[in-house]
């Protein structure tokens, strides 16, 4: 979610960005001003003085009395930034400001008189003229006054959106490091666990089987490469999370031998999915030390993945003692369990399912739900 939003921003950014569009649309807004004031002048004109005024002429002198505005903006925004009113320079910005008001707002009006009057087909006498600035500034003096501040809180308006929304990203940017600084500690104190036990396979085998220590050796070797090559990584294919596991399956089969006994059942359409690195792994490790291990005839294992209505469930099941009675997951789950259904609820939140369960008549059952979705090639 967190880098969804940050790839949006940067779209977004990168287009409204450009200089070129940006003074489009800046153009834009202002025409856009101007029609409507113009429309508002002729119906205006026709209705309440009963004295029409002509499209073309309305059009004239409001894009014209706008477009002024549009060429102060943007020195009205500048001056915006440079004179806040935070806490500590209210007084500063008001004395500012509000002569600044009046003094743009006058200015404006003369400039948008004598545009308009070089509209008129005979030049106005000098007191015509006069008499004509002085009607224009009754009339428009005080909405230039609320044009002036308008513009500025829009300024301000777009400043603190601009401040929210790279707070937004920034936060979203850190929940989304926080989260896989979380994962990355979940998935270190799972690895000394799983080279803690294999080394003691070594050690055993070393002196029954030295042909038997040097082939787990080489797997671990396969193992700790496929590691490094997904440092960082959380997610994986479905695929490539079984080829790490057949490796493991590999280093307990030449400790067990005919004592594990293995079955894999996989849905071809659901090898492409995203799982999470060495999810299934420990689940796993979980059965053959707890149901292949404490029983002298070993144990079956039974690794399934399968696609049921638009989710991936995968399941560790074994025909070992299964739980006991009084089996309290918060207190008795160990290391990998516990690392499991952790970095499930990182990555999933409440779209996952983690569920373990006694199976008829013997045996225990792992079952892991979550989204099913693809693996980007």
């Amino acid at each position: 979610m967190s880098d969804d939003l940050a790839k949006a921003s940067k779209m977004q950014s990168s287009f409204f960005g450009s200089r070129w569009v940006q003074w489009i649309l800046y153009i834009v807004i202002w025409t856009a001003v101007g029609l409507f004031f113009a429309s508002y002048s002729s119906l205006w004109g026709k209705y309440i003085y009963k004295s029409p005024i002509t499209w073309e002429y309305a059009l004239k002198t409001n894009l014209a009395f706008y477009y002024i505005w549009a060429c102060i903006a943007p020195f009205v925004l500048w001056l915006g930034k440079r004179h806040r009113f935070e806490e500590g320079t209210r007084t500063l910005s008001f004395l500012v400001h509000v002569p600044t008001s009046l003094l743009l707002a006058a200015i404006q009006l003369v400039v948008a008189e004598v545009i308009v009057q070089s509209f008129n087909p005979e030049p106005l006498h000098l007191y015509d003229a006069f008499r004509s600035i002085q009607v224009t500034f009754v009339v428009y003096f005080h909405i230039n006054l609320l044009t002036y501040w308008a513009i500025l809180g829009i300024g301000y308006g777009r400043q603190y959106y601009r401040k929210y929304r790279d707070r937004e990203i920034e936060a979203a940017q850190l929940e989304a490091q926080l989260t896989q600084a979380q994962l990355q500690a979940l998935k270190m104190q799972l690895h000394p666990h799983f080279l803690f036990n294999t080394f003691n396979t070594i050690s055993s085998l070393m002196h029954r089987n030295v042909d038997d220590a040097d082939r787990v050796l080489a797997r671990l070797g396969d193992l700790l490469r496929y590691s490094l090559h997904n440092v960082g990584v959380q997610e994986v294919a479905l695929r490539e999370e079984l080829e790490f596991l057949q490796r493991y399956l590999e280093i307990e089969q030449t400790r067990f031998e005919d004592r594990l006994r293995v079955r894999i059942s996989v849905d071809p359409d659901a090898l492409d999915c995203k799982v999470p690195n060495l999810i299934l792994q420990p689940l796993v490790e979980n059965a053959v030390r707890y149901a292949v291990a404490t029983q002298s005839s070993g144990a079956s294992v039974e690794i399934a993945a399968h696609l049921v209505d638009g989710k991936l469930r995968m399941s560790v099941a074994d025909d070992g003692p299964g739980l006991p009675a009084d089996f309290n997951a918060t207190v008795d789950e160990g290391i990998g369990l516990r690392t499991s259904r952790e970095r499930l609820q990182q990555l999933y939140g409440d779209r996952h399912d983690f569920v373990l369960r006694n199976k008829s008549p013997r045996g225990l059952e792992v079952s892991v739900t979550i989204p099913a979705c693809q693996i980007d090639k």
